[in-house]
């Protein structure tokens, strides 16, 4: 091989030089140059504009040692050979990272009957689950250990060659099994994924790119939800509590909707089918007959409309003054005390039954029903952690009223009817009223019973991705320690790490007196005065009905205590806390 002038972007001198030094070199000693003189440039920019990519990760599983080692030997070739190499056990390894990977090797063995070894487990399981993301940009290769006398011979390796195809992934190299001798097997793999990444910069010139454009692209919104498919649905209370708390993680993949911790959650849920029932057997209407919903002229049938569309379990005034002009019974119509106290606990079964039948049509029925408002959740997961998902915290709402029992709709939906694989229609509602301070090194209060802890699991998990230095306390309370202590593990996790500085719970039915989270902030009523006089921001999450007023009463006692103020000057206090965003409550 001859460099000419004419067709290379060399000198004259230095063609001569190239000309004379070429013909001496081994074959070894060229591929060792092209990998030295490639790593400099591979963070330049190829003709296409595009960074060509010398990054690969080779992650690990390994129950003996024999996968590690190996995945150590090819990221130190591959270092070598001036590619950025990184080598990692899979359980290591943050799976939110996934997708920003362009190269990806696993070398895994199989442990026992075809089972993934104890640190790829969880990793495994990740890859093979729901959440699982879509791997187009990825190339990636399988280096698989086995033993040929067990039946699934390689089967862990198999299994993730198949899967990370099955996710979009193309394969750099075939997979190669290995069996107990697998020293050659081994280096050949290497060799033939080393080829290949030597080719990469002309296959990074190829890869397709996401499109920075909005336009044509479907933008969800209140208006326009996303339908999220369930990935998890568990109930996050033990065997014996009087409570069902379920923690839902619905899969945002593809919605392009983001979040930041403090914000909501609307979820458009449908009546629960029993109720609908035995509210078309009074109503005595078909079914099946077709009825238009808006002023878009949307139709559909009668019990589809009472499903999904319209408000059934709450009562309205207008709709009961309006209905109460088609029955022939005597009415609330004109009496506004009577009205309100028939509102309070009762729904439209109650008064079809109490008021019907009605003369009237189902067409004109359904018009002055209300259109099925969303129902709003605090967001219990940091968009840092778990990137295109969103996690919620839903309290199931069973009671009696009236000598009948009744149902929370959404809550219900989601603890008896949502199983993992459905989906929800959701939308993303910021909240620019509850959210972490700017400066990470600020301390933060969170007081959060029941599932009033939701919002404050998002700022746990947003602190720790972020590296947060500043100190953390948090309040939380229910019925039983043993069977209602949500988030129980992830919290202890915490604070053995630092991340949560303390933590202090209350557990109303443990003992003889009920305990509540503001009898915990009396006891520390001094450290918690000089949290708030060292900058900390206070958030307060859950019931405002009692809770949040009860805290806020504490507050304004530990601070005519704590600061010697009046009643007057306490309240200023907490004023000014508010105005500098510094008291910031989330309460429904």
């Amino acid at each position: 091989m001859q460099f000419q002038v004419t067709n290379s972007p060399f000198n004259q001198e230095q063609t001569e030089l190239l000309n004379r030094l070429l013909p001496t070199l081994t074959p070894s000693q060229k591929i060792w140059l092209s990998g030295y003189l490639a790593a400099p440039l591979a963070t330049l920019p190829n003709e296409t504009g595009q960074n060509v990519s010398k990054d690969v990760t080779i992650l690990y599983g390994s129950q003996t040692g024999n996968a590690e080692g190996l995945a150590n030997h090819v990221g130190k070739r591959l270092r070598e050979s001036g590619f950025q190499a990184t080598v990692s056990a899979m359980n290591d390894f943050k799976p939110k990272q996934l997708k920003q990977l362009k190269h990806l090797l696993i070398v895994v063995s199989t442990h026992g009957e075809g089972e993934p070894p104890d640190n790829a487990l969880s990793f495994y399981e990740y890859l093979h689950s729901k959440r699982a993301p879509k791997l187009d940009d990825l190339y990636f290769s399988v280096l698989a250990l086995g033993d040929r006398s067990y039946q699934f011979f390689c089967q862990t390796g198999k299994d993730f060659d198949q899967r990370l195809k099955e996710l979009g992934g193309a394969r750099l190299y075939p997979r190669v099994d290995c069996d107990l001798d697998y020293d050659e097997p081994a280096d050949k793999w290497l060799e033939g994924v080393l080829g290949e990444l030597n080719q990469s910069e002309n296959r990074n010139s190829t890869l397709p790119t996401a499109t920075t454009s909005q336009a044509g692209e479907t933008v969800y919104s209140r208006k326009n939800p996303f339908r999220a498919e369930v990935l998890e649905n568990l109930n996050l209370n033990g065997r014996g509590s009087n409570k069902e708390t379920r923690h839902l993680e619905l899969s945002l993949e593809g919605s392009g909707l983001t979040y930041k911790p403090g914000d909501v959650i609307g979820i458009y849920p449908e009546n629960d089918p029993e109720l609908v029932d035995m509210l078309l057997k009074e109503l005595k209407w078909d079914p099946k007959e077709v009825v238009i919903v808006n002023k878009q002229d949307e139709s559909m049938s009668l019990k589809e409309a009472l499903t999904s569309y319209f408000e059934i379990t709450v009562l309205t005034k207008k709709l009961i003054q309006k209905a109460a002009e088609w029955s022939n019974q005597p009415s609330l119509k004109g009496n506004e005390t009577k009205i309100k106290a028939y509102l309070e606990g009762r729904d439209l079964l109650d008064f079809v039954r109490d008021f019907g039948p009605f003369n009237t049509s189902a067409q004109q029925f359904v018009s002055i029903l209300r259109k099925m408002p969303a129902r709003l959740y605090s967001i219990a997961s940091s968009f840092m952690a778990y990137p295109d998902e969103v996690h919620i915290t839903i309290g199931a709402v069973r009671y009696e009223a009236h000598g009948r029992k009744r149902k929370g709709v959404c809550s219900t939906l989601c603890s008896e009817r949502i199983q993992p694989g459905d989906t929800l229609p959701v939308y993303i509602q910021t909240n620019q009223n509850f959210k972490l301070p700017e400066n990470s090194d600020t301390p933060i209060v969170m007081v959060g019973p029941g599932t009033g802890v939701a919002p404050f699991r998002s700022f746990m998990q947003e602190r720790e991705e972020a590296g947060a230095t500043g100190k953390s306390w948090m309040f939380f309370g229910d019925q039983h320690f043993v069977t209602d202590f949500l988030y129980q593990t992830e919290c202890q996790q915490w604070l053995k790490t630092g991340v949560l500085t303390k933590m202090d719970v209350a557990f109303s039915r443990d003992s003889a007196e009920k305990v509540y989270v503001q009898h915990r902030m009396l006891e520390h009523s001094k450290e918690l005065f000089e949290w708030l006089e060292d900058g900390a921001v206070f958030y307060v999450c859950g019931d405002k009905k009692k809770m949040a007023k009860d805290v806020h009463h504490t507050l304004l006692e530990i601070l005519q205590k704590e600061g010697n103020m009046s009643f007057e000057k306490a309240e200023a206090y907490l004023t000014e806390l508010k105005q500098q965003k510094r008291y910031q409550r989330d309460v429904y």
